[in-house]
């Protein structure tokens, strides 16, 4: 007779879908899944022993679900950052002694940007682009600001990247070319940033992105293959860069536009930051607190950014190939035990279905859309 085993769910959108198919399809646990979820989402709807809507996915009240449930609960796994960031492991495992499977919230680094190349200048250096810190409490004036903002991007010949400190922060990413093209428009999205905070401008890096993830027991950092994943809206890599419009993995552990030598170095960045981490946190680390997104120039890799949770959608190219049980890689990393998983040899794709209107796509190409079918079911019942 097959364990049961009841596992909470803290869901945002497909990568958590992914997650929920991968524990309905283990065959060594009968598993009961209790899904938070941001929206009523069918196919999770349809899995869960219990789902619940909570629209802005407050840590308290995903708190509470769990602590309703909580004899049945034998794990839990967030998967979007903004829980994760505002500390749900820590309070979930506080009032409910559930163990959660994510980052805790002082090693959520996803949370601040400044922290996050601030620590990669400490631990790998060389993997950093080069960068400007810019704070609201050093300029009096709009003036004082841009006088300080064309003098750094005068070094770097204007190909600059603009970040807020904190995620959703303002008017978010912007980049050089793509979001705007002259000085004026680049400060004037760099001024409305510094309104909420911190704001970092750092060099545009240019080349091929990769994707890396790491499954974490807090102890042991087990890498898995390489994905990629893209964000511009339509085919060709053209239009406005989106929130992702699909990724692919290929049949080994590097992308096509990489060496092993490239791996390697990625490999050895993850584990000098995560070696840095780990001295201090115990297994705060837990989940996937290490999605980087590399940049490779032809020379080694540059890092763009850490993320303290899987990838979306790119954890989506790993977990349906995952040769082993996810229960037991979740058992594993609760139990500090987890040393390797199997991943079959077999490249994935995944790619999205969006509105017509999402990126402007109906205003760019309107002969393509099929107006008759705007409104309608869509059937994905063979999508995945």
């Amino acid at each position: 007779m097959v364990e049961k085993v009841g596992v909470l769910v803290v869901s945002y959108g497909a990568r958590e879908a992914a997650m929920v198919d991968a524990f309905a399809r283990s065959q060594n646990y009968q598993v009961e899944l209790y899904i938070a979820d941001k929206q009523l989402n069918p196919f999770n709807f349809k899995k869960a022993v219990k789902h619940v809507v909570i629209p802005d996915l407050d840590v308290n009240e995903i708190c509470k679900f769990a602590e309703a449930n909580k004899d049945k609960i034998s794990f839990g796994i967030v998967g979007p950052e903004k829980p994760i960031i505002e500390g749900v492991r820590d309070l979930v495992e506080g009032r409910t002694g559930i163990p959660m499977i994510c980052p805790k919230k002082d090693y959520a680094i996803e949370a601040s940007k400044v922290q996050q190349r601030l620590l990669f200048q400490e631990a790998a250096p060389e993997v950093n682009p080069r960068f400007r810190i810019f704070k609201p409490e050093d300029y009096t004036s709009p003036e004082d600001a841009r006088k300080a903002v064309y003098e750094w991007l005068n070094e770097l010949d204007n190909n600059a990247v603009v970040k807020p400190d904190k995620p959703a922060a303002g008017k978010g990413v912007g980049v050089w070319g793509d979001h705007f093209k002259t000085r004026e428009q680049l400060f004037q999205h760099f001024w409305e940033n510094l309104k909420y905070g911190a704001v970092i401008i750092e060099e545009k890096i240019e080349g091929e992105e990769s994707s890396f993830q790491a499954f974490c027991d807090g102890k042991h950092l087990v890498p898995l293959p390489e994905t990629r994943d893209y964000k511009r809206a339509f085919d060709g890599d053209q239009g406005p860069n989106t929130g992702g419009m699909g990724s692919y993995k290929d049949t080994g552990e590097i992308l096509p536009f990489m060496t092993e030598k490239d791996r390697e170095k990625e490999l050895e960045i993850a584990e000098k930051i995560f070696n840095r981490l780990k001295s201090e946190g115990g297994d705060a680390l837990r989940g996937v607190p290490f999605y980087m997104a590399f940049m490779h120039t032809g020379k080694h890799p540059k890092i763009l950014e850490n993320n303290s949770r899987p990838g979306d959608p790119e954890i989506i190219n790993i977990l349906p190939v995952l040769k082993d049980d996810f229960v037991d890689v979740c058992f594993k990393i609760i139990e500090g035990n987890l040393h390797r998983v199997e991943v079959a040899e077999d490249a994935t794709v995944v790619t999205y279905k969006v509105p017509p209107n999402y990126g402007g796509y109906d205003k760019m190409f309107p002969d393509r859309v099929p107006r008759e079918e705007v409104g309608t079911p869509v059937d994905l019942s063979e999508a995945y």
